[in-house]
């Protein structure tokens, strides 16, 4: 008899598919294709749709767009007890706490918490199985179904209106989760060649303020002008030209100051 290896984690996919989405008594088909394009797009492709309304139709398929493949591999399932019988951690996205509230954590502490919960099973035979609730477009979930769930999910939104479009409430969700295990699994591995990596330095308070964008690109025009005049540029440079000194100015991050020097010395030389 052979004995099962553990499987742990080790590519953004693996994670990933730890995770399903589930939709709740929908009313819109289109809406399951719309939540199923939102989910191709942030890597996850288990989707349960339990009990529709309105089975999955033609507006389903033309609304998936590039996610048909997560919308033809969707489960239908009768009950939500059914649908997170085998889940070891539920989520429940809730524009509002019901009775008896859950704790509330928002997308950013969502994602926290699936990582280190699938972390902390990376040595188990199987790995855990996570599901998202979503609810009704008109009324969301009842409050027997949030009770399904360990979390409730709620979206940092304009407290006039923080209802979302059951579609855009997956997309806004999934994205965190996915930014948060792309930067995991990405901090977990070592690229075994680093030369080509640039470092990115986000700009501080200086002494004085950064220059503006038509300052950029005025400075990039007269860096140009000043290598033809001085035949440093030929007319096969100048199509890539602007983009490279654009980008290194950005680069640079320069000021006002380091503007006017740089301003200066240009002038100086042009006339040199």
């Amino acid at each position: 008899m052979s004995i099962t290896e553990p499987t742990a984690p080790s590519v953004l996919s693996d994670y990933l598919s730890c995770l399903q989405v589930v939709m709740v008594n929908t009313t819109l088909p289109a809406n399951i294709g719309s939540a199923a394009r939102a989910m191709h797009t942030m890597g996850l492709s288990r989707l349960s749709v339990v009990d529709p309304k309105h089975p999955i139709d033609d507006s389903s398929v033309s609304h998936a767009a590039g996610g048909i493949t997560v919308l033809e591999a969707a489960t239908i399932t009768p009950s939500l007890k059914a649908a997170v019988a085998d889940c070891q951690l539920v989520f429940a996205a809730s524009s509002r706490s019901r009775h008896i509230p859950r704790p509330v954590v928002n997308p950013t502490e969502a994602a926290e918490i699936m990582l280190s919960f699938i972390n902390a099973h990376k040595n188990k035979e199987t790995m855990p199985n996570i599901a998202i609730l979503f609810g009704r477009e008109d009324r969301g979930l009842t409050n027997d179904e949030l009770a399904l769930a360990d979390y409730h999910i709620q979206i940092d939104a304009n407290p006039d209106y923080p209802v979302l479009n059951v579609a855009s409430a997956i997309q806004v969700i999934a994205s965190f989760i996915f930014a948060r295990l792309q930067a995991h699994v990405t901090s977990s591995q070592t690229p075994d060649d680093t030369s080509d990596i640039l470092t990115t330095h986000i700009r501080q308070q200086w002494d004085e303020p950064a220059i503006t964008h038509a300052e950029q690109e005025r400075l990039v025009e007269r860096i140009i002008e000043l290598m033809v005049d001085k035949n440093l540029a030929d007319a096969g440079q100048l199509k890539s030209l602007p983009v490279r000194l654009s980008r290194l100015s950005a680069r640079l991050q320069l000021d006002k100051k380091e503007y006017q020097l740089l301003s200066a010395l240009i002038a100086k030389l042009k006339v040199s």
